[in-house]
Order: C-alpha cells, then structure tokens, then sequence
C-alpha cells in the first residue's frame, strides 16, 4: 500500500500547527442521511409492497440481492443524488447504504442493477402506478371533502435510439412526453408516453380510473380535473358533467370568444391608457365550441401591460366569483410546475437513456418513487422546521448529505456524525417524528 500521508510541505502552518491529510479515517461516508429516507420507506412499507409485483426470473438457490434489495438501492440511490448505474459501482461498497440496505457486504453491481432494469415489463409498471395511488389514499387521515387533480405534460429530452422516441414541433427536440397528475404536492401517476400523440392522449381513460378508486376509498369526496389548454377536449368534458366531476380547463383562445369578451378587454384598455398600470378584469359568458353539444361556462381574464395584451380564457362547471375562480383555483396549478421540475431536476425523472421502452418507464417510476420519500419525509418528518418547503436539491444538499464515520463490530454498527453539523436538531427531530423499529 503506497504512503497516503500528504507531506507538511505541500500545505502551509496554520499558527505554527503542520497540516497533514491521509486517507486512514477508515470507513466514512458522505449520506448518512440516507437514514432518514430508509425509516420513512419503512414506515410506508412502500417498496416492501411493490417488490413482490417485479419479475424475477432468476433462480431463486443463486440469488445474491433480492429484489427487495435492488428496488430499495436504486431509489435510495436516486434520492441521494446519484442518477446514472455507474454510481454503484463505488456505491456498493458504501457502509450507509450496505446498513440502509440492511447488508454487511456488498450491494449490488451496476451489470445486476441494469438487468434488474431491463426485466421490468408492463405488469411491474401497473404494480408501481397503483402503489401510488393508494400510498395517496392512506395519507389521509380522514376522508377529503374535495380533491384537485393537476394533470399535465411535459417533454422528456433523448438523445440516442430509443424506443418510441420521435421529433415534437413544439419543444423542438426529439423527446418523449410524459404524463403526470398531482394532488397538491402528492403524486398520483408519471406514465411515460411518446411524443407523436395528442398532449392529452390518456388523461381521459387515466382520470376515469383515478376517480372509481378515490370513490372507491371516500364515496362522497368531490373531483376537480384541472389542467391547461391542451387537456380541453370534447370527450373528458362529457364525461365530467355525466358522473358528477368538476373541471376547469384553459381554453385556446379563438375569434368566437375574443367576440364574447371584447367588452372585458375594452374596459381593461381603457384603464391602462388612464393610469399607465398593469390592468385585469374578468368576465363569464356561456360558449360552446364547433365539437360542443351543449353551452359551457367560460371565464374570460382580460390583462393589459407594458408588454401588450394578453387575454385568457377557461371553461368550468364550477359556479362562484370570475376572478375568485380564476385567481384562487385555476392559477394555482402552477405550483405544479415546481413539482414536475423537482421530479425531472432534482430527481432525475428525465434519465431515459435505455433503448427499451419498459426500461425507461421503470426509471421514470423509480424517479417517482423516491419523490414520494422526498415528499413524505416533508409533511411526516419536517413541517415546522427551516426545511419544511425544501425542495430534493436542498434536502439533499443540507439534510440528507451527512458525512459520518461508521465503525462496525460484532455487537452494534456506529455512525458518528459530525458535532459540527449545523442542522443536528433537525435531524433529530425529523427521525424522533419517524419513529423506531
């Protein structure tokens, strides 16, 4: 073994004291954190009940990690911040995550890891789809009185030959396109789809299956199906106003309702050119489009500023004040952004590179998976703290990369932290909430 000690010279005296650096510190890592996100898992029993749903067609007197084990390596992984399968080539090796995986000796490879991968198949994408609806179901304590549904769709950037991958005029790109609802900040599907289809392709028969469930669960709950422009169709209308479901959609605007809400954009104009400042009024008219059979409520938003017009429109069967409605329930979809790109930038939701199709839905899957960890160990664990809207980066960053020293023996394995870790009572707090066992 070559000397590790790194000569005084190579550093100056800090008050006459010689610096000297040696990598003799035994086992240490960089992810003690990953603790945290092990005892919500637990507490969730949320891998432990997809992993029988996986195909295993390994035999059974040769198998080294369960597929318990690689489920939970891959998602802690991806929480953790290592998104690529080459990472776990060092990471097996890691004493917190051989602990967090309940393991004395190595984790699994990355070859073991991809094969995991590519057996996955339609089955196990359904197992996981359902397992998040219902981890959504028995967050609540009590029966809701109403849900929002946020659907919507975004683009998924690929670079090589994968399957289903095509060019989308829109974004520019070849991508693939897929499709996520969310309630608040819980996420209930991210079905990955290809980019040559209609953004609102699915959502419909997607929605059907979501509402007999949370039916199913509370028969007396209220469904709002709330999405933009590109989720306005004819079909997932009808069925709505057939079994008693709200909705609220944008609507691309057209010359029929620039028609109906030239008043509301008069009024506005008017307004800037009297004050110079930025001018909003809201209107309602009953429309229907060319597909339509019957009249529909729309909202007309009419908004001058320095740069311009900017009228918006939004069709609903929900009754109450045009700006209210507009302002406190259809604006708020927007938060739904944050949390697309907290799947895709912070989780890796976008790391699609296999060239089978079922593969890449898996990891989208696992992405998702690690973000209902994120998002419960927020509401579980840390509301009332400084971390309680942290979003994955930050958490990561601040809470969940921990360095400590881990000493095993016979009797107890140790991980000694840091004295200096300034979030110490966070962290404390956080696993006291999680509870033991």
């Amino acid at each position: 073994m070559p000397d590790c000690t790194v000569l005084s010279d190579l550093f100056p005296p800090l008050r006459r004291r010689r610096i000297e650096l040696s990598f003799e510190g035994g086992d240490i890592s960089s992810d003690a954190g990953l603790l945290l996100l092990q005892r919500v898992d637990q507490r969730l029993k949320l891998t432990e009940r997809i992993a029988p749903h996986l195909p295993d067609d390994r035999d059974p007197a040769r198998i080294t990690h369960p597929t318990l084990m690689l489920l939970r390596q891959r998602v802690y992984g991806i929480a953790q911040g290592y998104e690529d399968l080459n990472d776990h080539d060092r990471l097996r090796h890691d004493p917190l995550f051989q602990t967090a995986l309940q393991q004395l000796a190595p984790v699994a490879s990355s070859p073991t890891l991809c094969r995991f991968e590519l057996r996955e198949n339609r089955a196990a994408a359904w197992a996981i789809a359902r397992e998040l609806v219902e981890q959504f179901i028995a967050s609540f304590a009590v029966a809701p009185e109403a849900l929002i549904l946020d659907f919507d769709a975004t683009d998924d950037p690929v670079h090589g030959q994968q399957a289903g991958r095509f060019f989308h005029g829109y974004y520019g790109h070849y991508c693939f396109l897929p499709l996520y609802v969310f309630c608040g900040e819980q996420l209930l599907v991210s079905y990955l789809r290809p980019s040559n289809i209609d953004a609102a392709t699915h959502s419909a028969a997607i929605f059907k299956l979501l509402v007999s469930r949370l039916r199913q669960a509370w028969p007396g709950v209220r469904i709002l199906f709330r999405g933009d422009s590109g989720f306005c169709r004819q079909r997932l209308l009808n069925w709505c106003e057939r079994h008693g479901c709200h909705y609220m959609l944008g609507l691309a605007k057209n010359s029929r309702l620039q028609h109906f809400s030239r008043w509301t954009m008069s009024a506005a104009r008017e307004g800037w050119a009297m004050t110079g400042e930025k001018q909003r009024c809201f209107g309602h008219y009953w429309y229907a489009a060319g597909s339509w059979k019957r009249m529909r409520r729309v909202i007309a938003k009419a908004e001058v500023t320095s740069l311009g017009e900017n009228p918006r429109y939004v069709v609903t069967n929900l009754d109450g004040d045009a700006r209210q409605l507009y302002d406190d329930v259809y604006c708020a979809r927007g938060e739904m952004e944050n949390r697309i790109k907290e799947c895709q930038l912070g989780l890796f939701a976008d790391r699609t590179s296999s060239q089978h199709w079922w593969a890449n839905q898996f990891r989208l899957l696992l992405a998702s998976l690690a973000y209902v960890l994120i998002e419960r160990m927020r509401t579980l664990a840390l509301h009332g703290t400084e971390l309680a809207r942290a979003q994955a980066t930050t958490l990561r960053s601040t809470l969940l990369k921990l360095g400590a020293v881990v000493i095993r023996n016979t009797r107890r394995i140790r991980i000694l932290a840091s004295s200096a870790f300034p979030l110490q009572s966070v962290f404390v707090t956080a696993l006291t909430r999680l509870g033991s066992g």
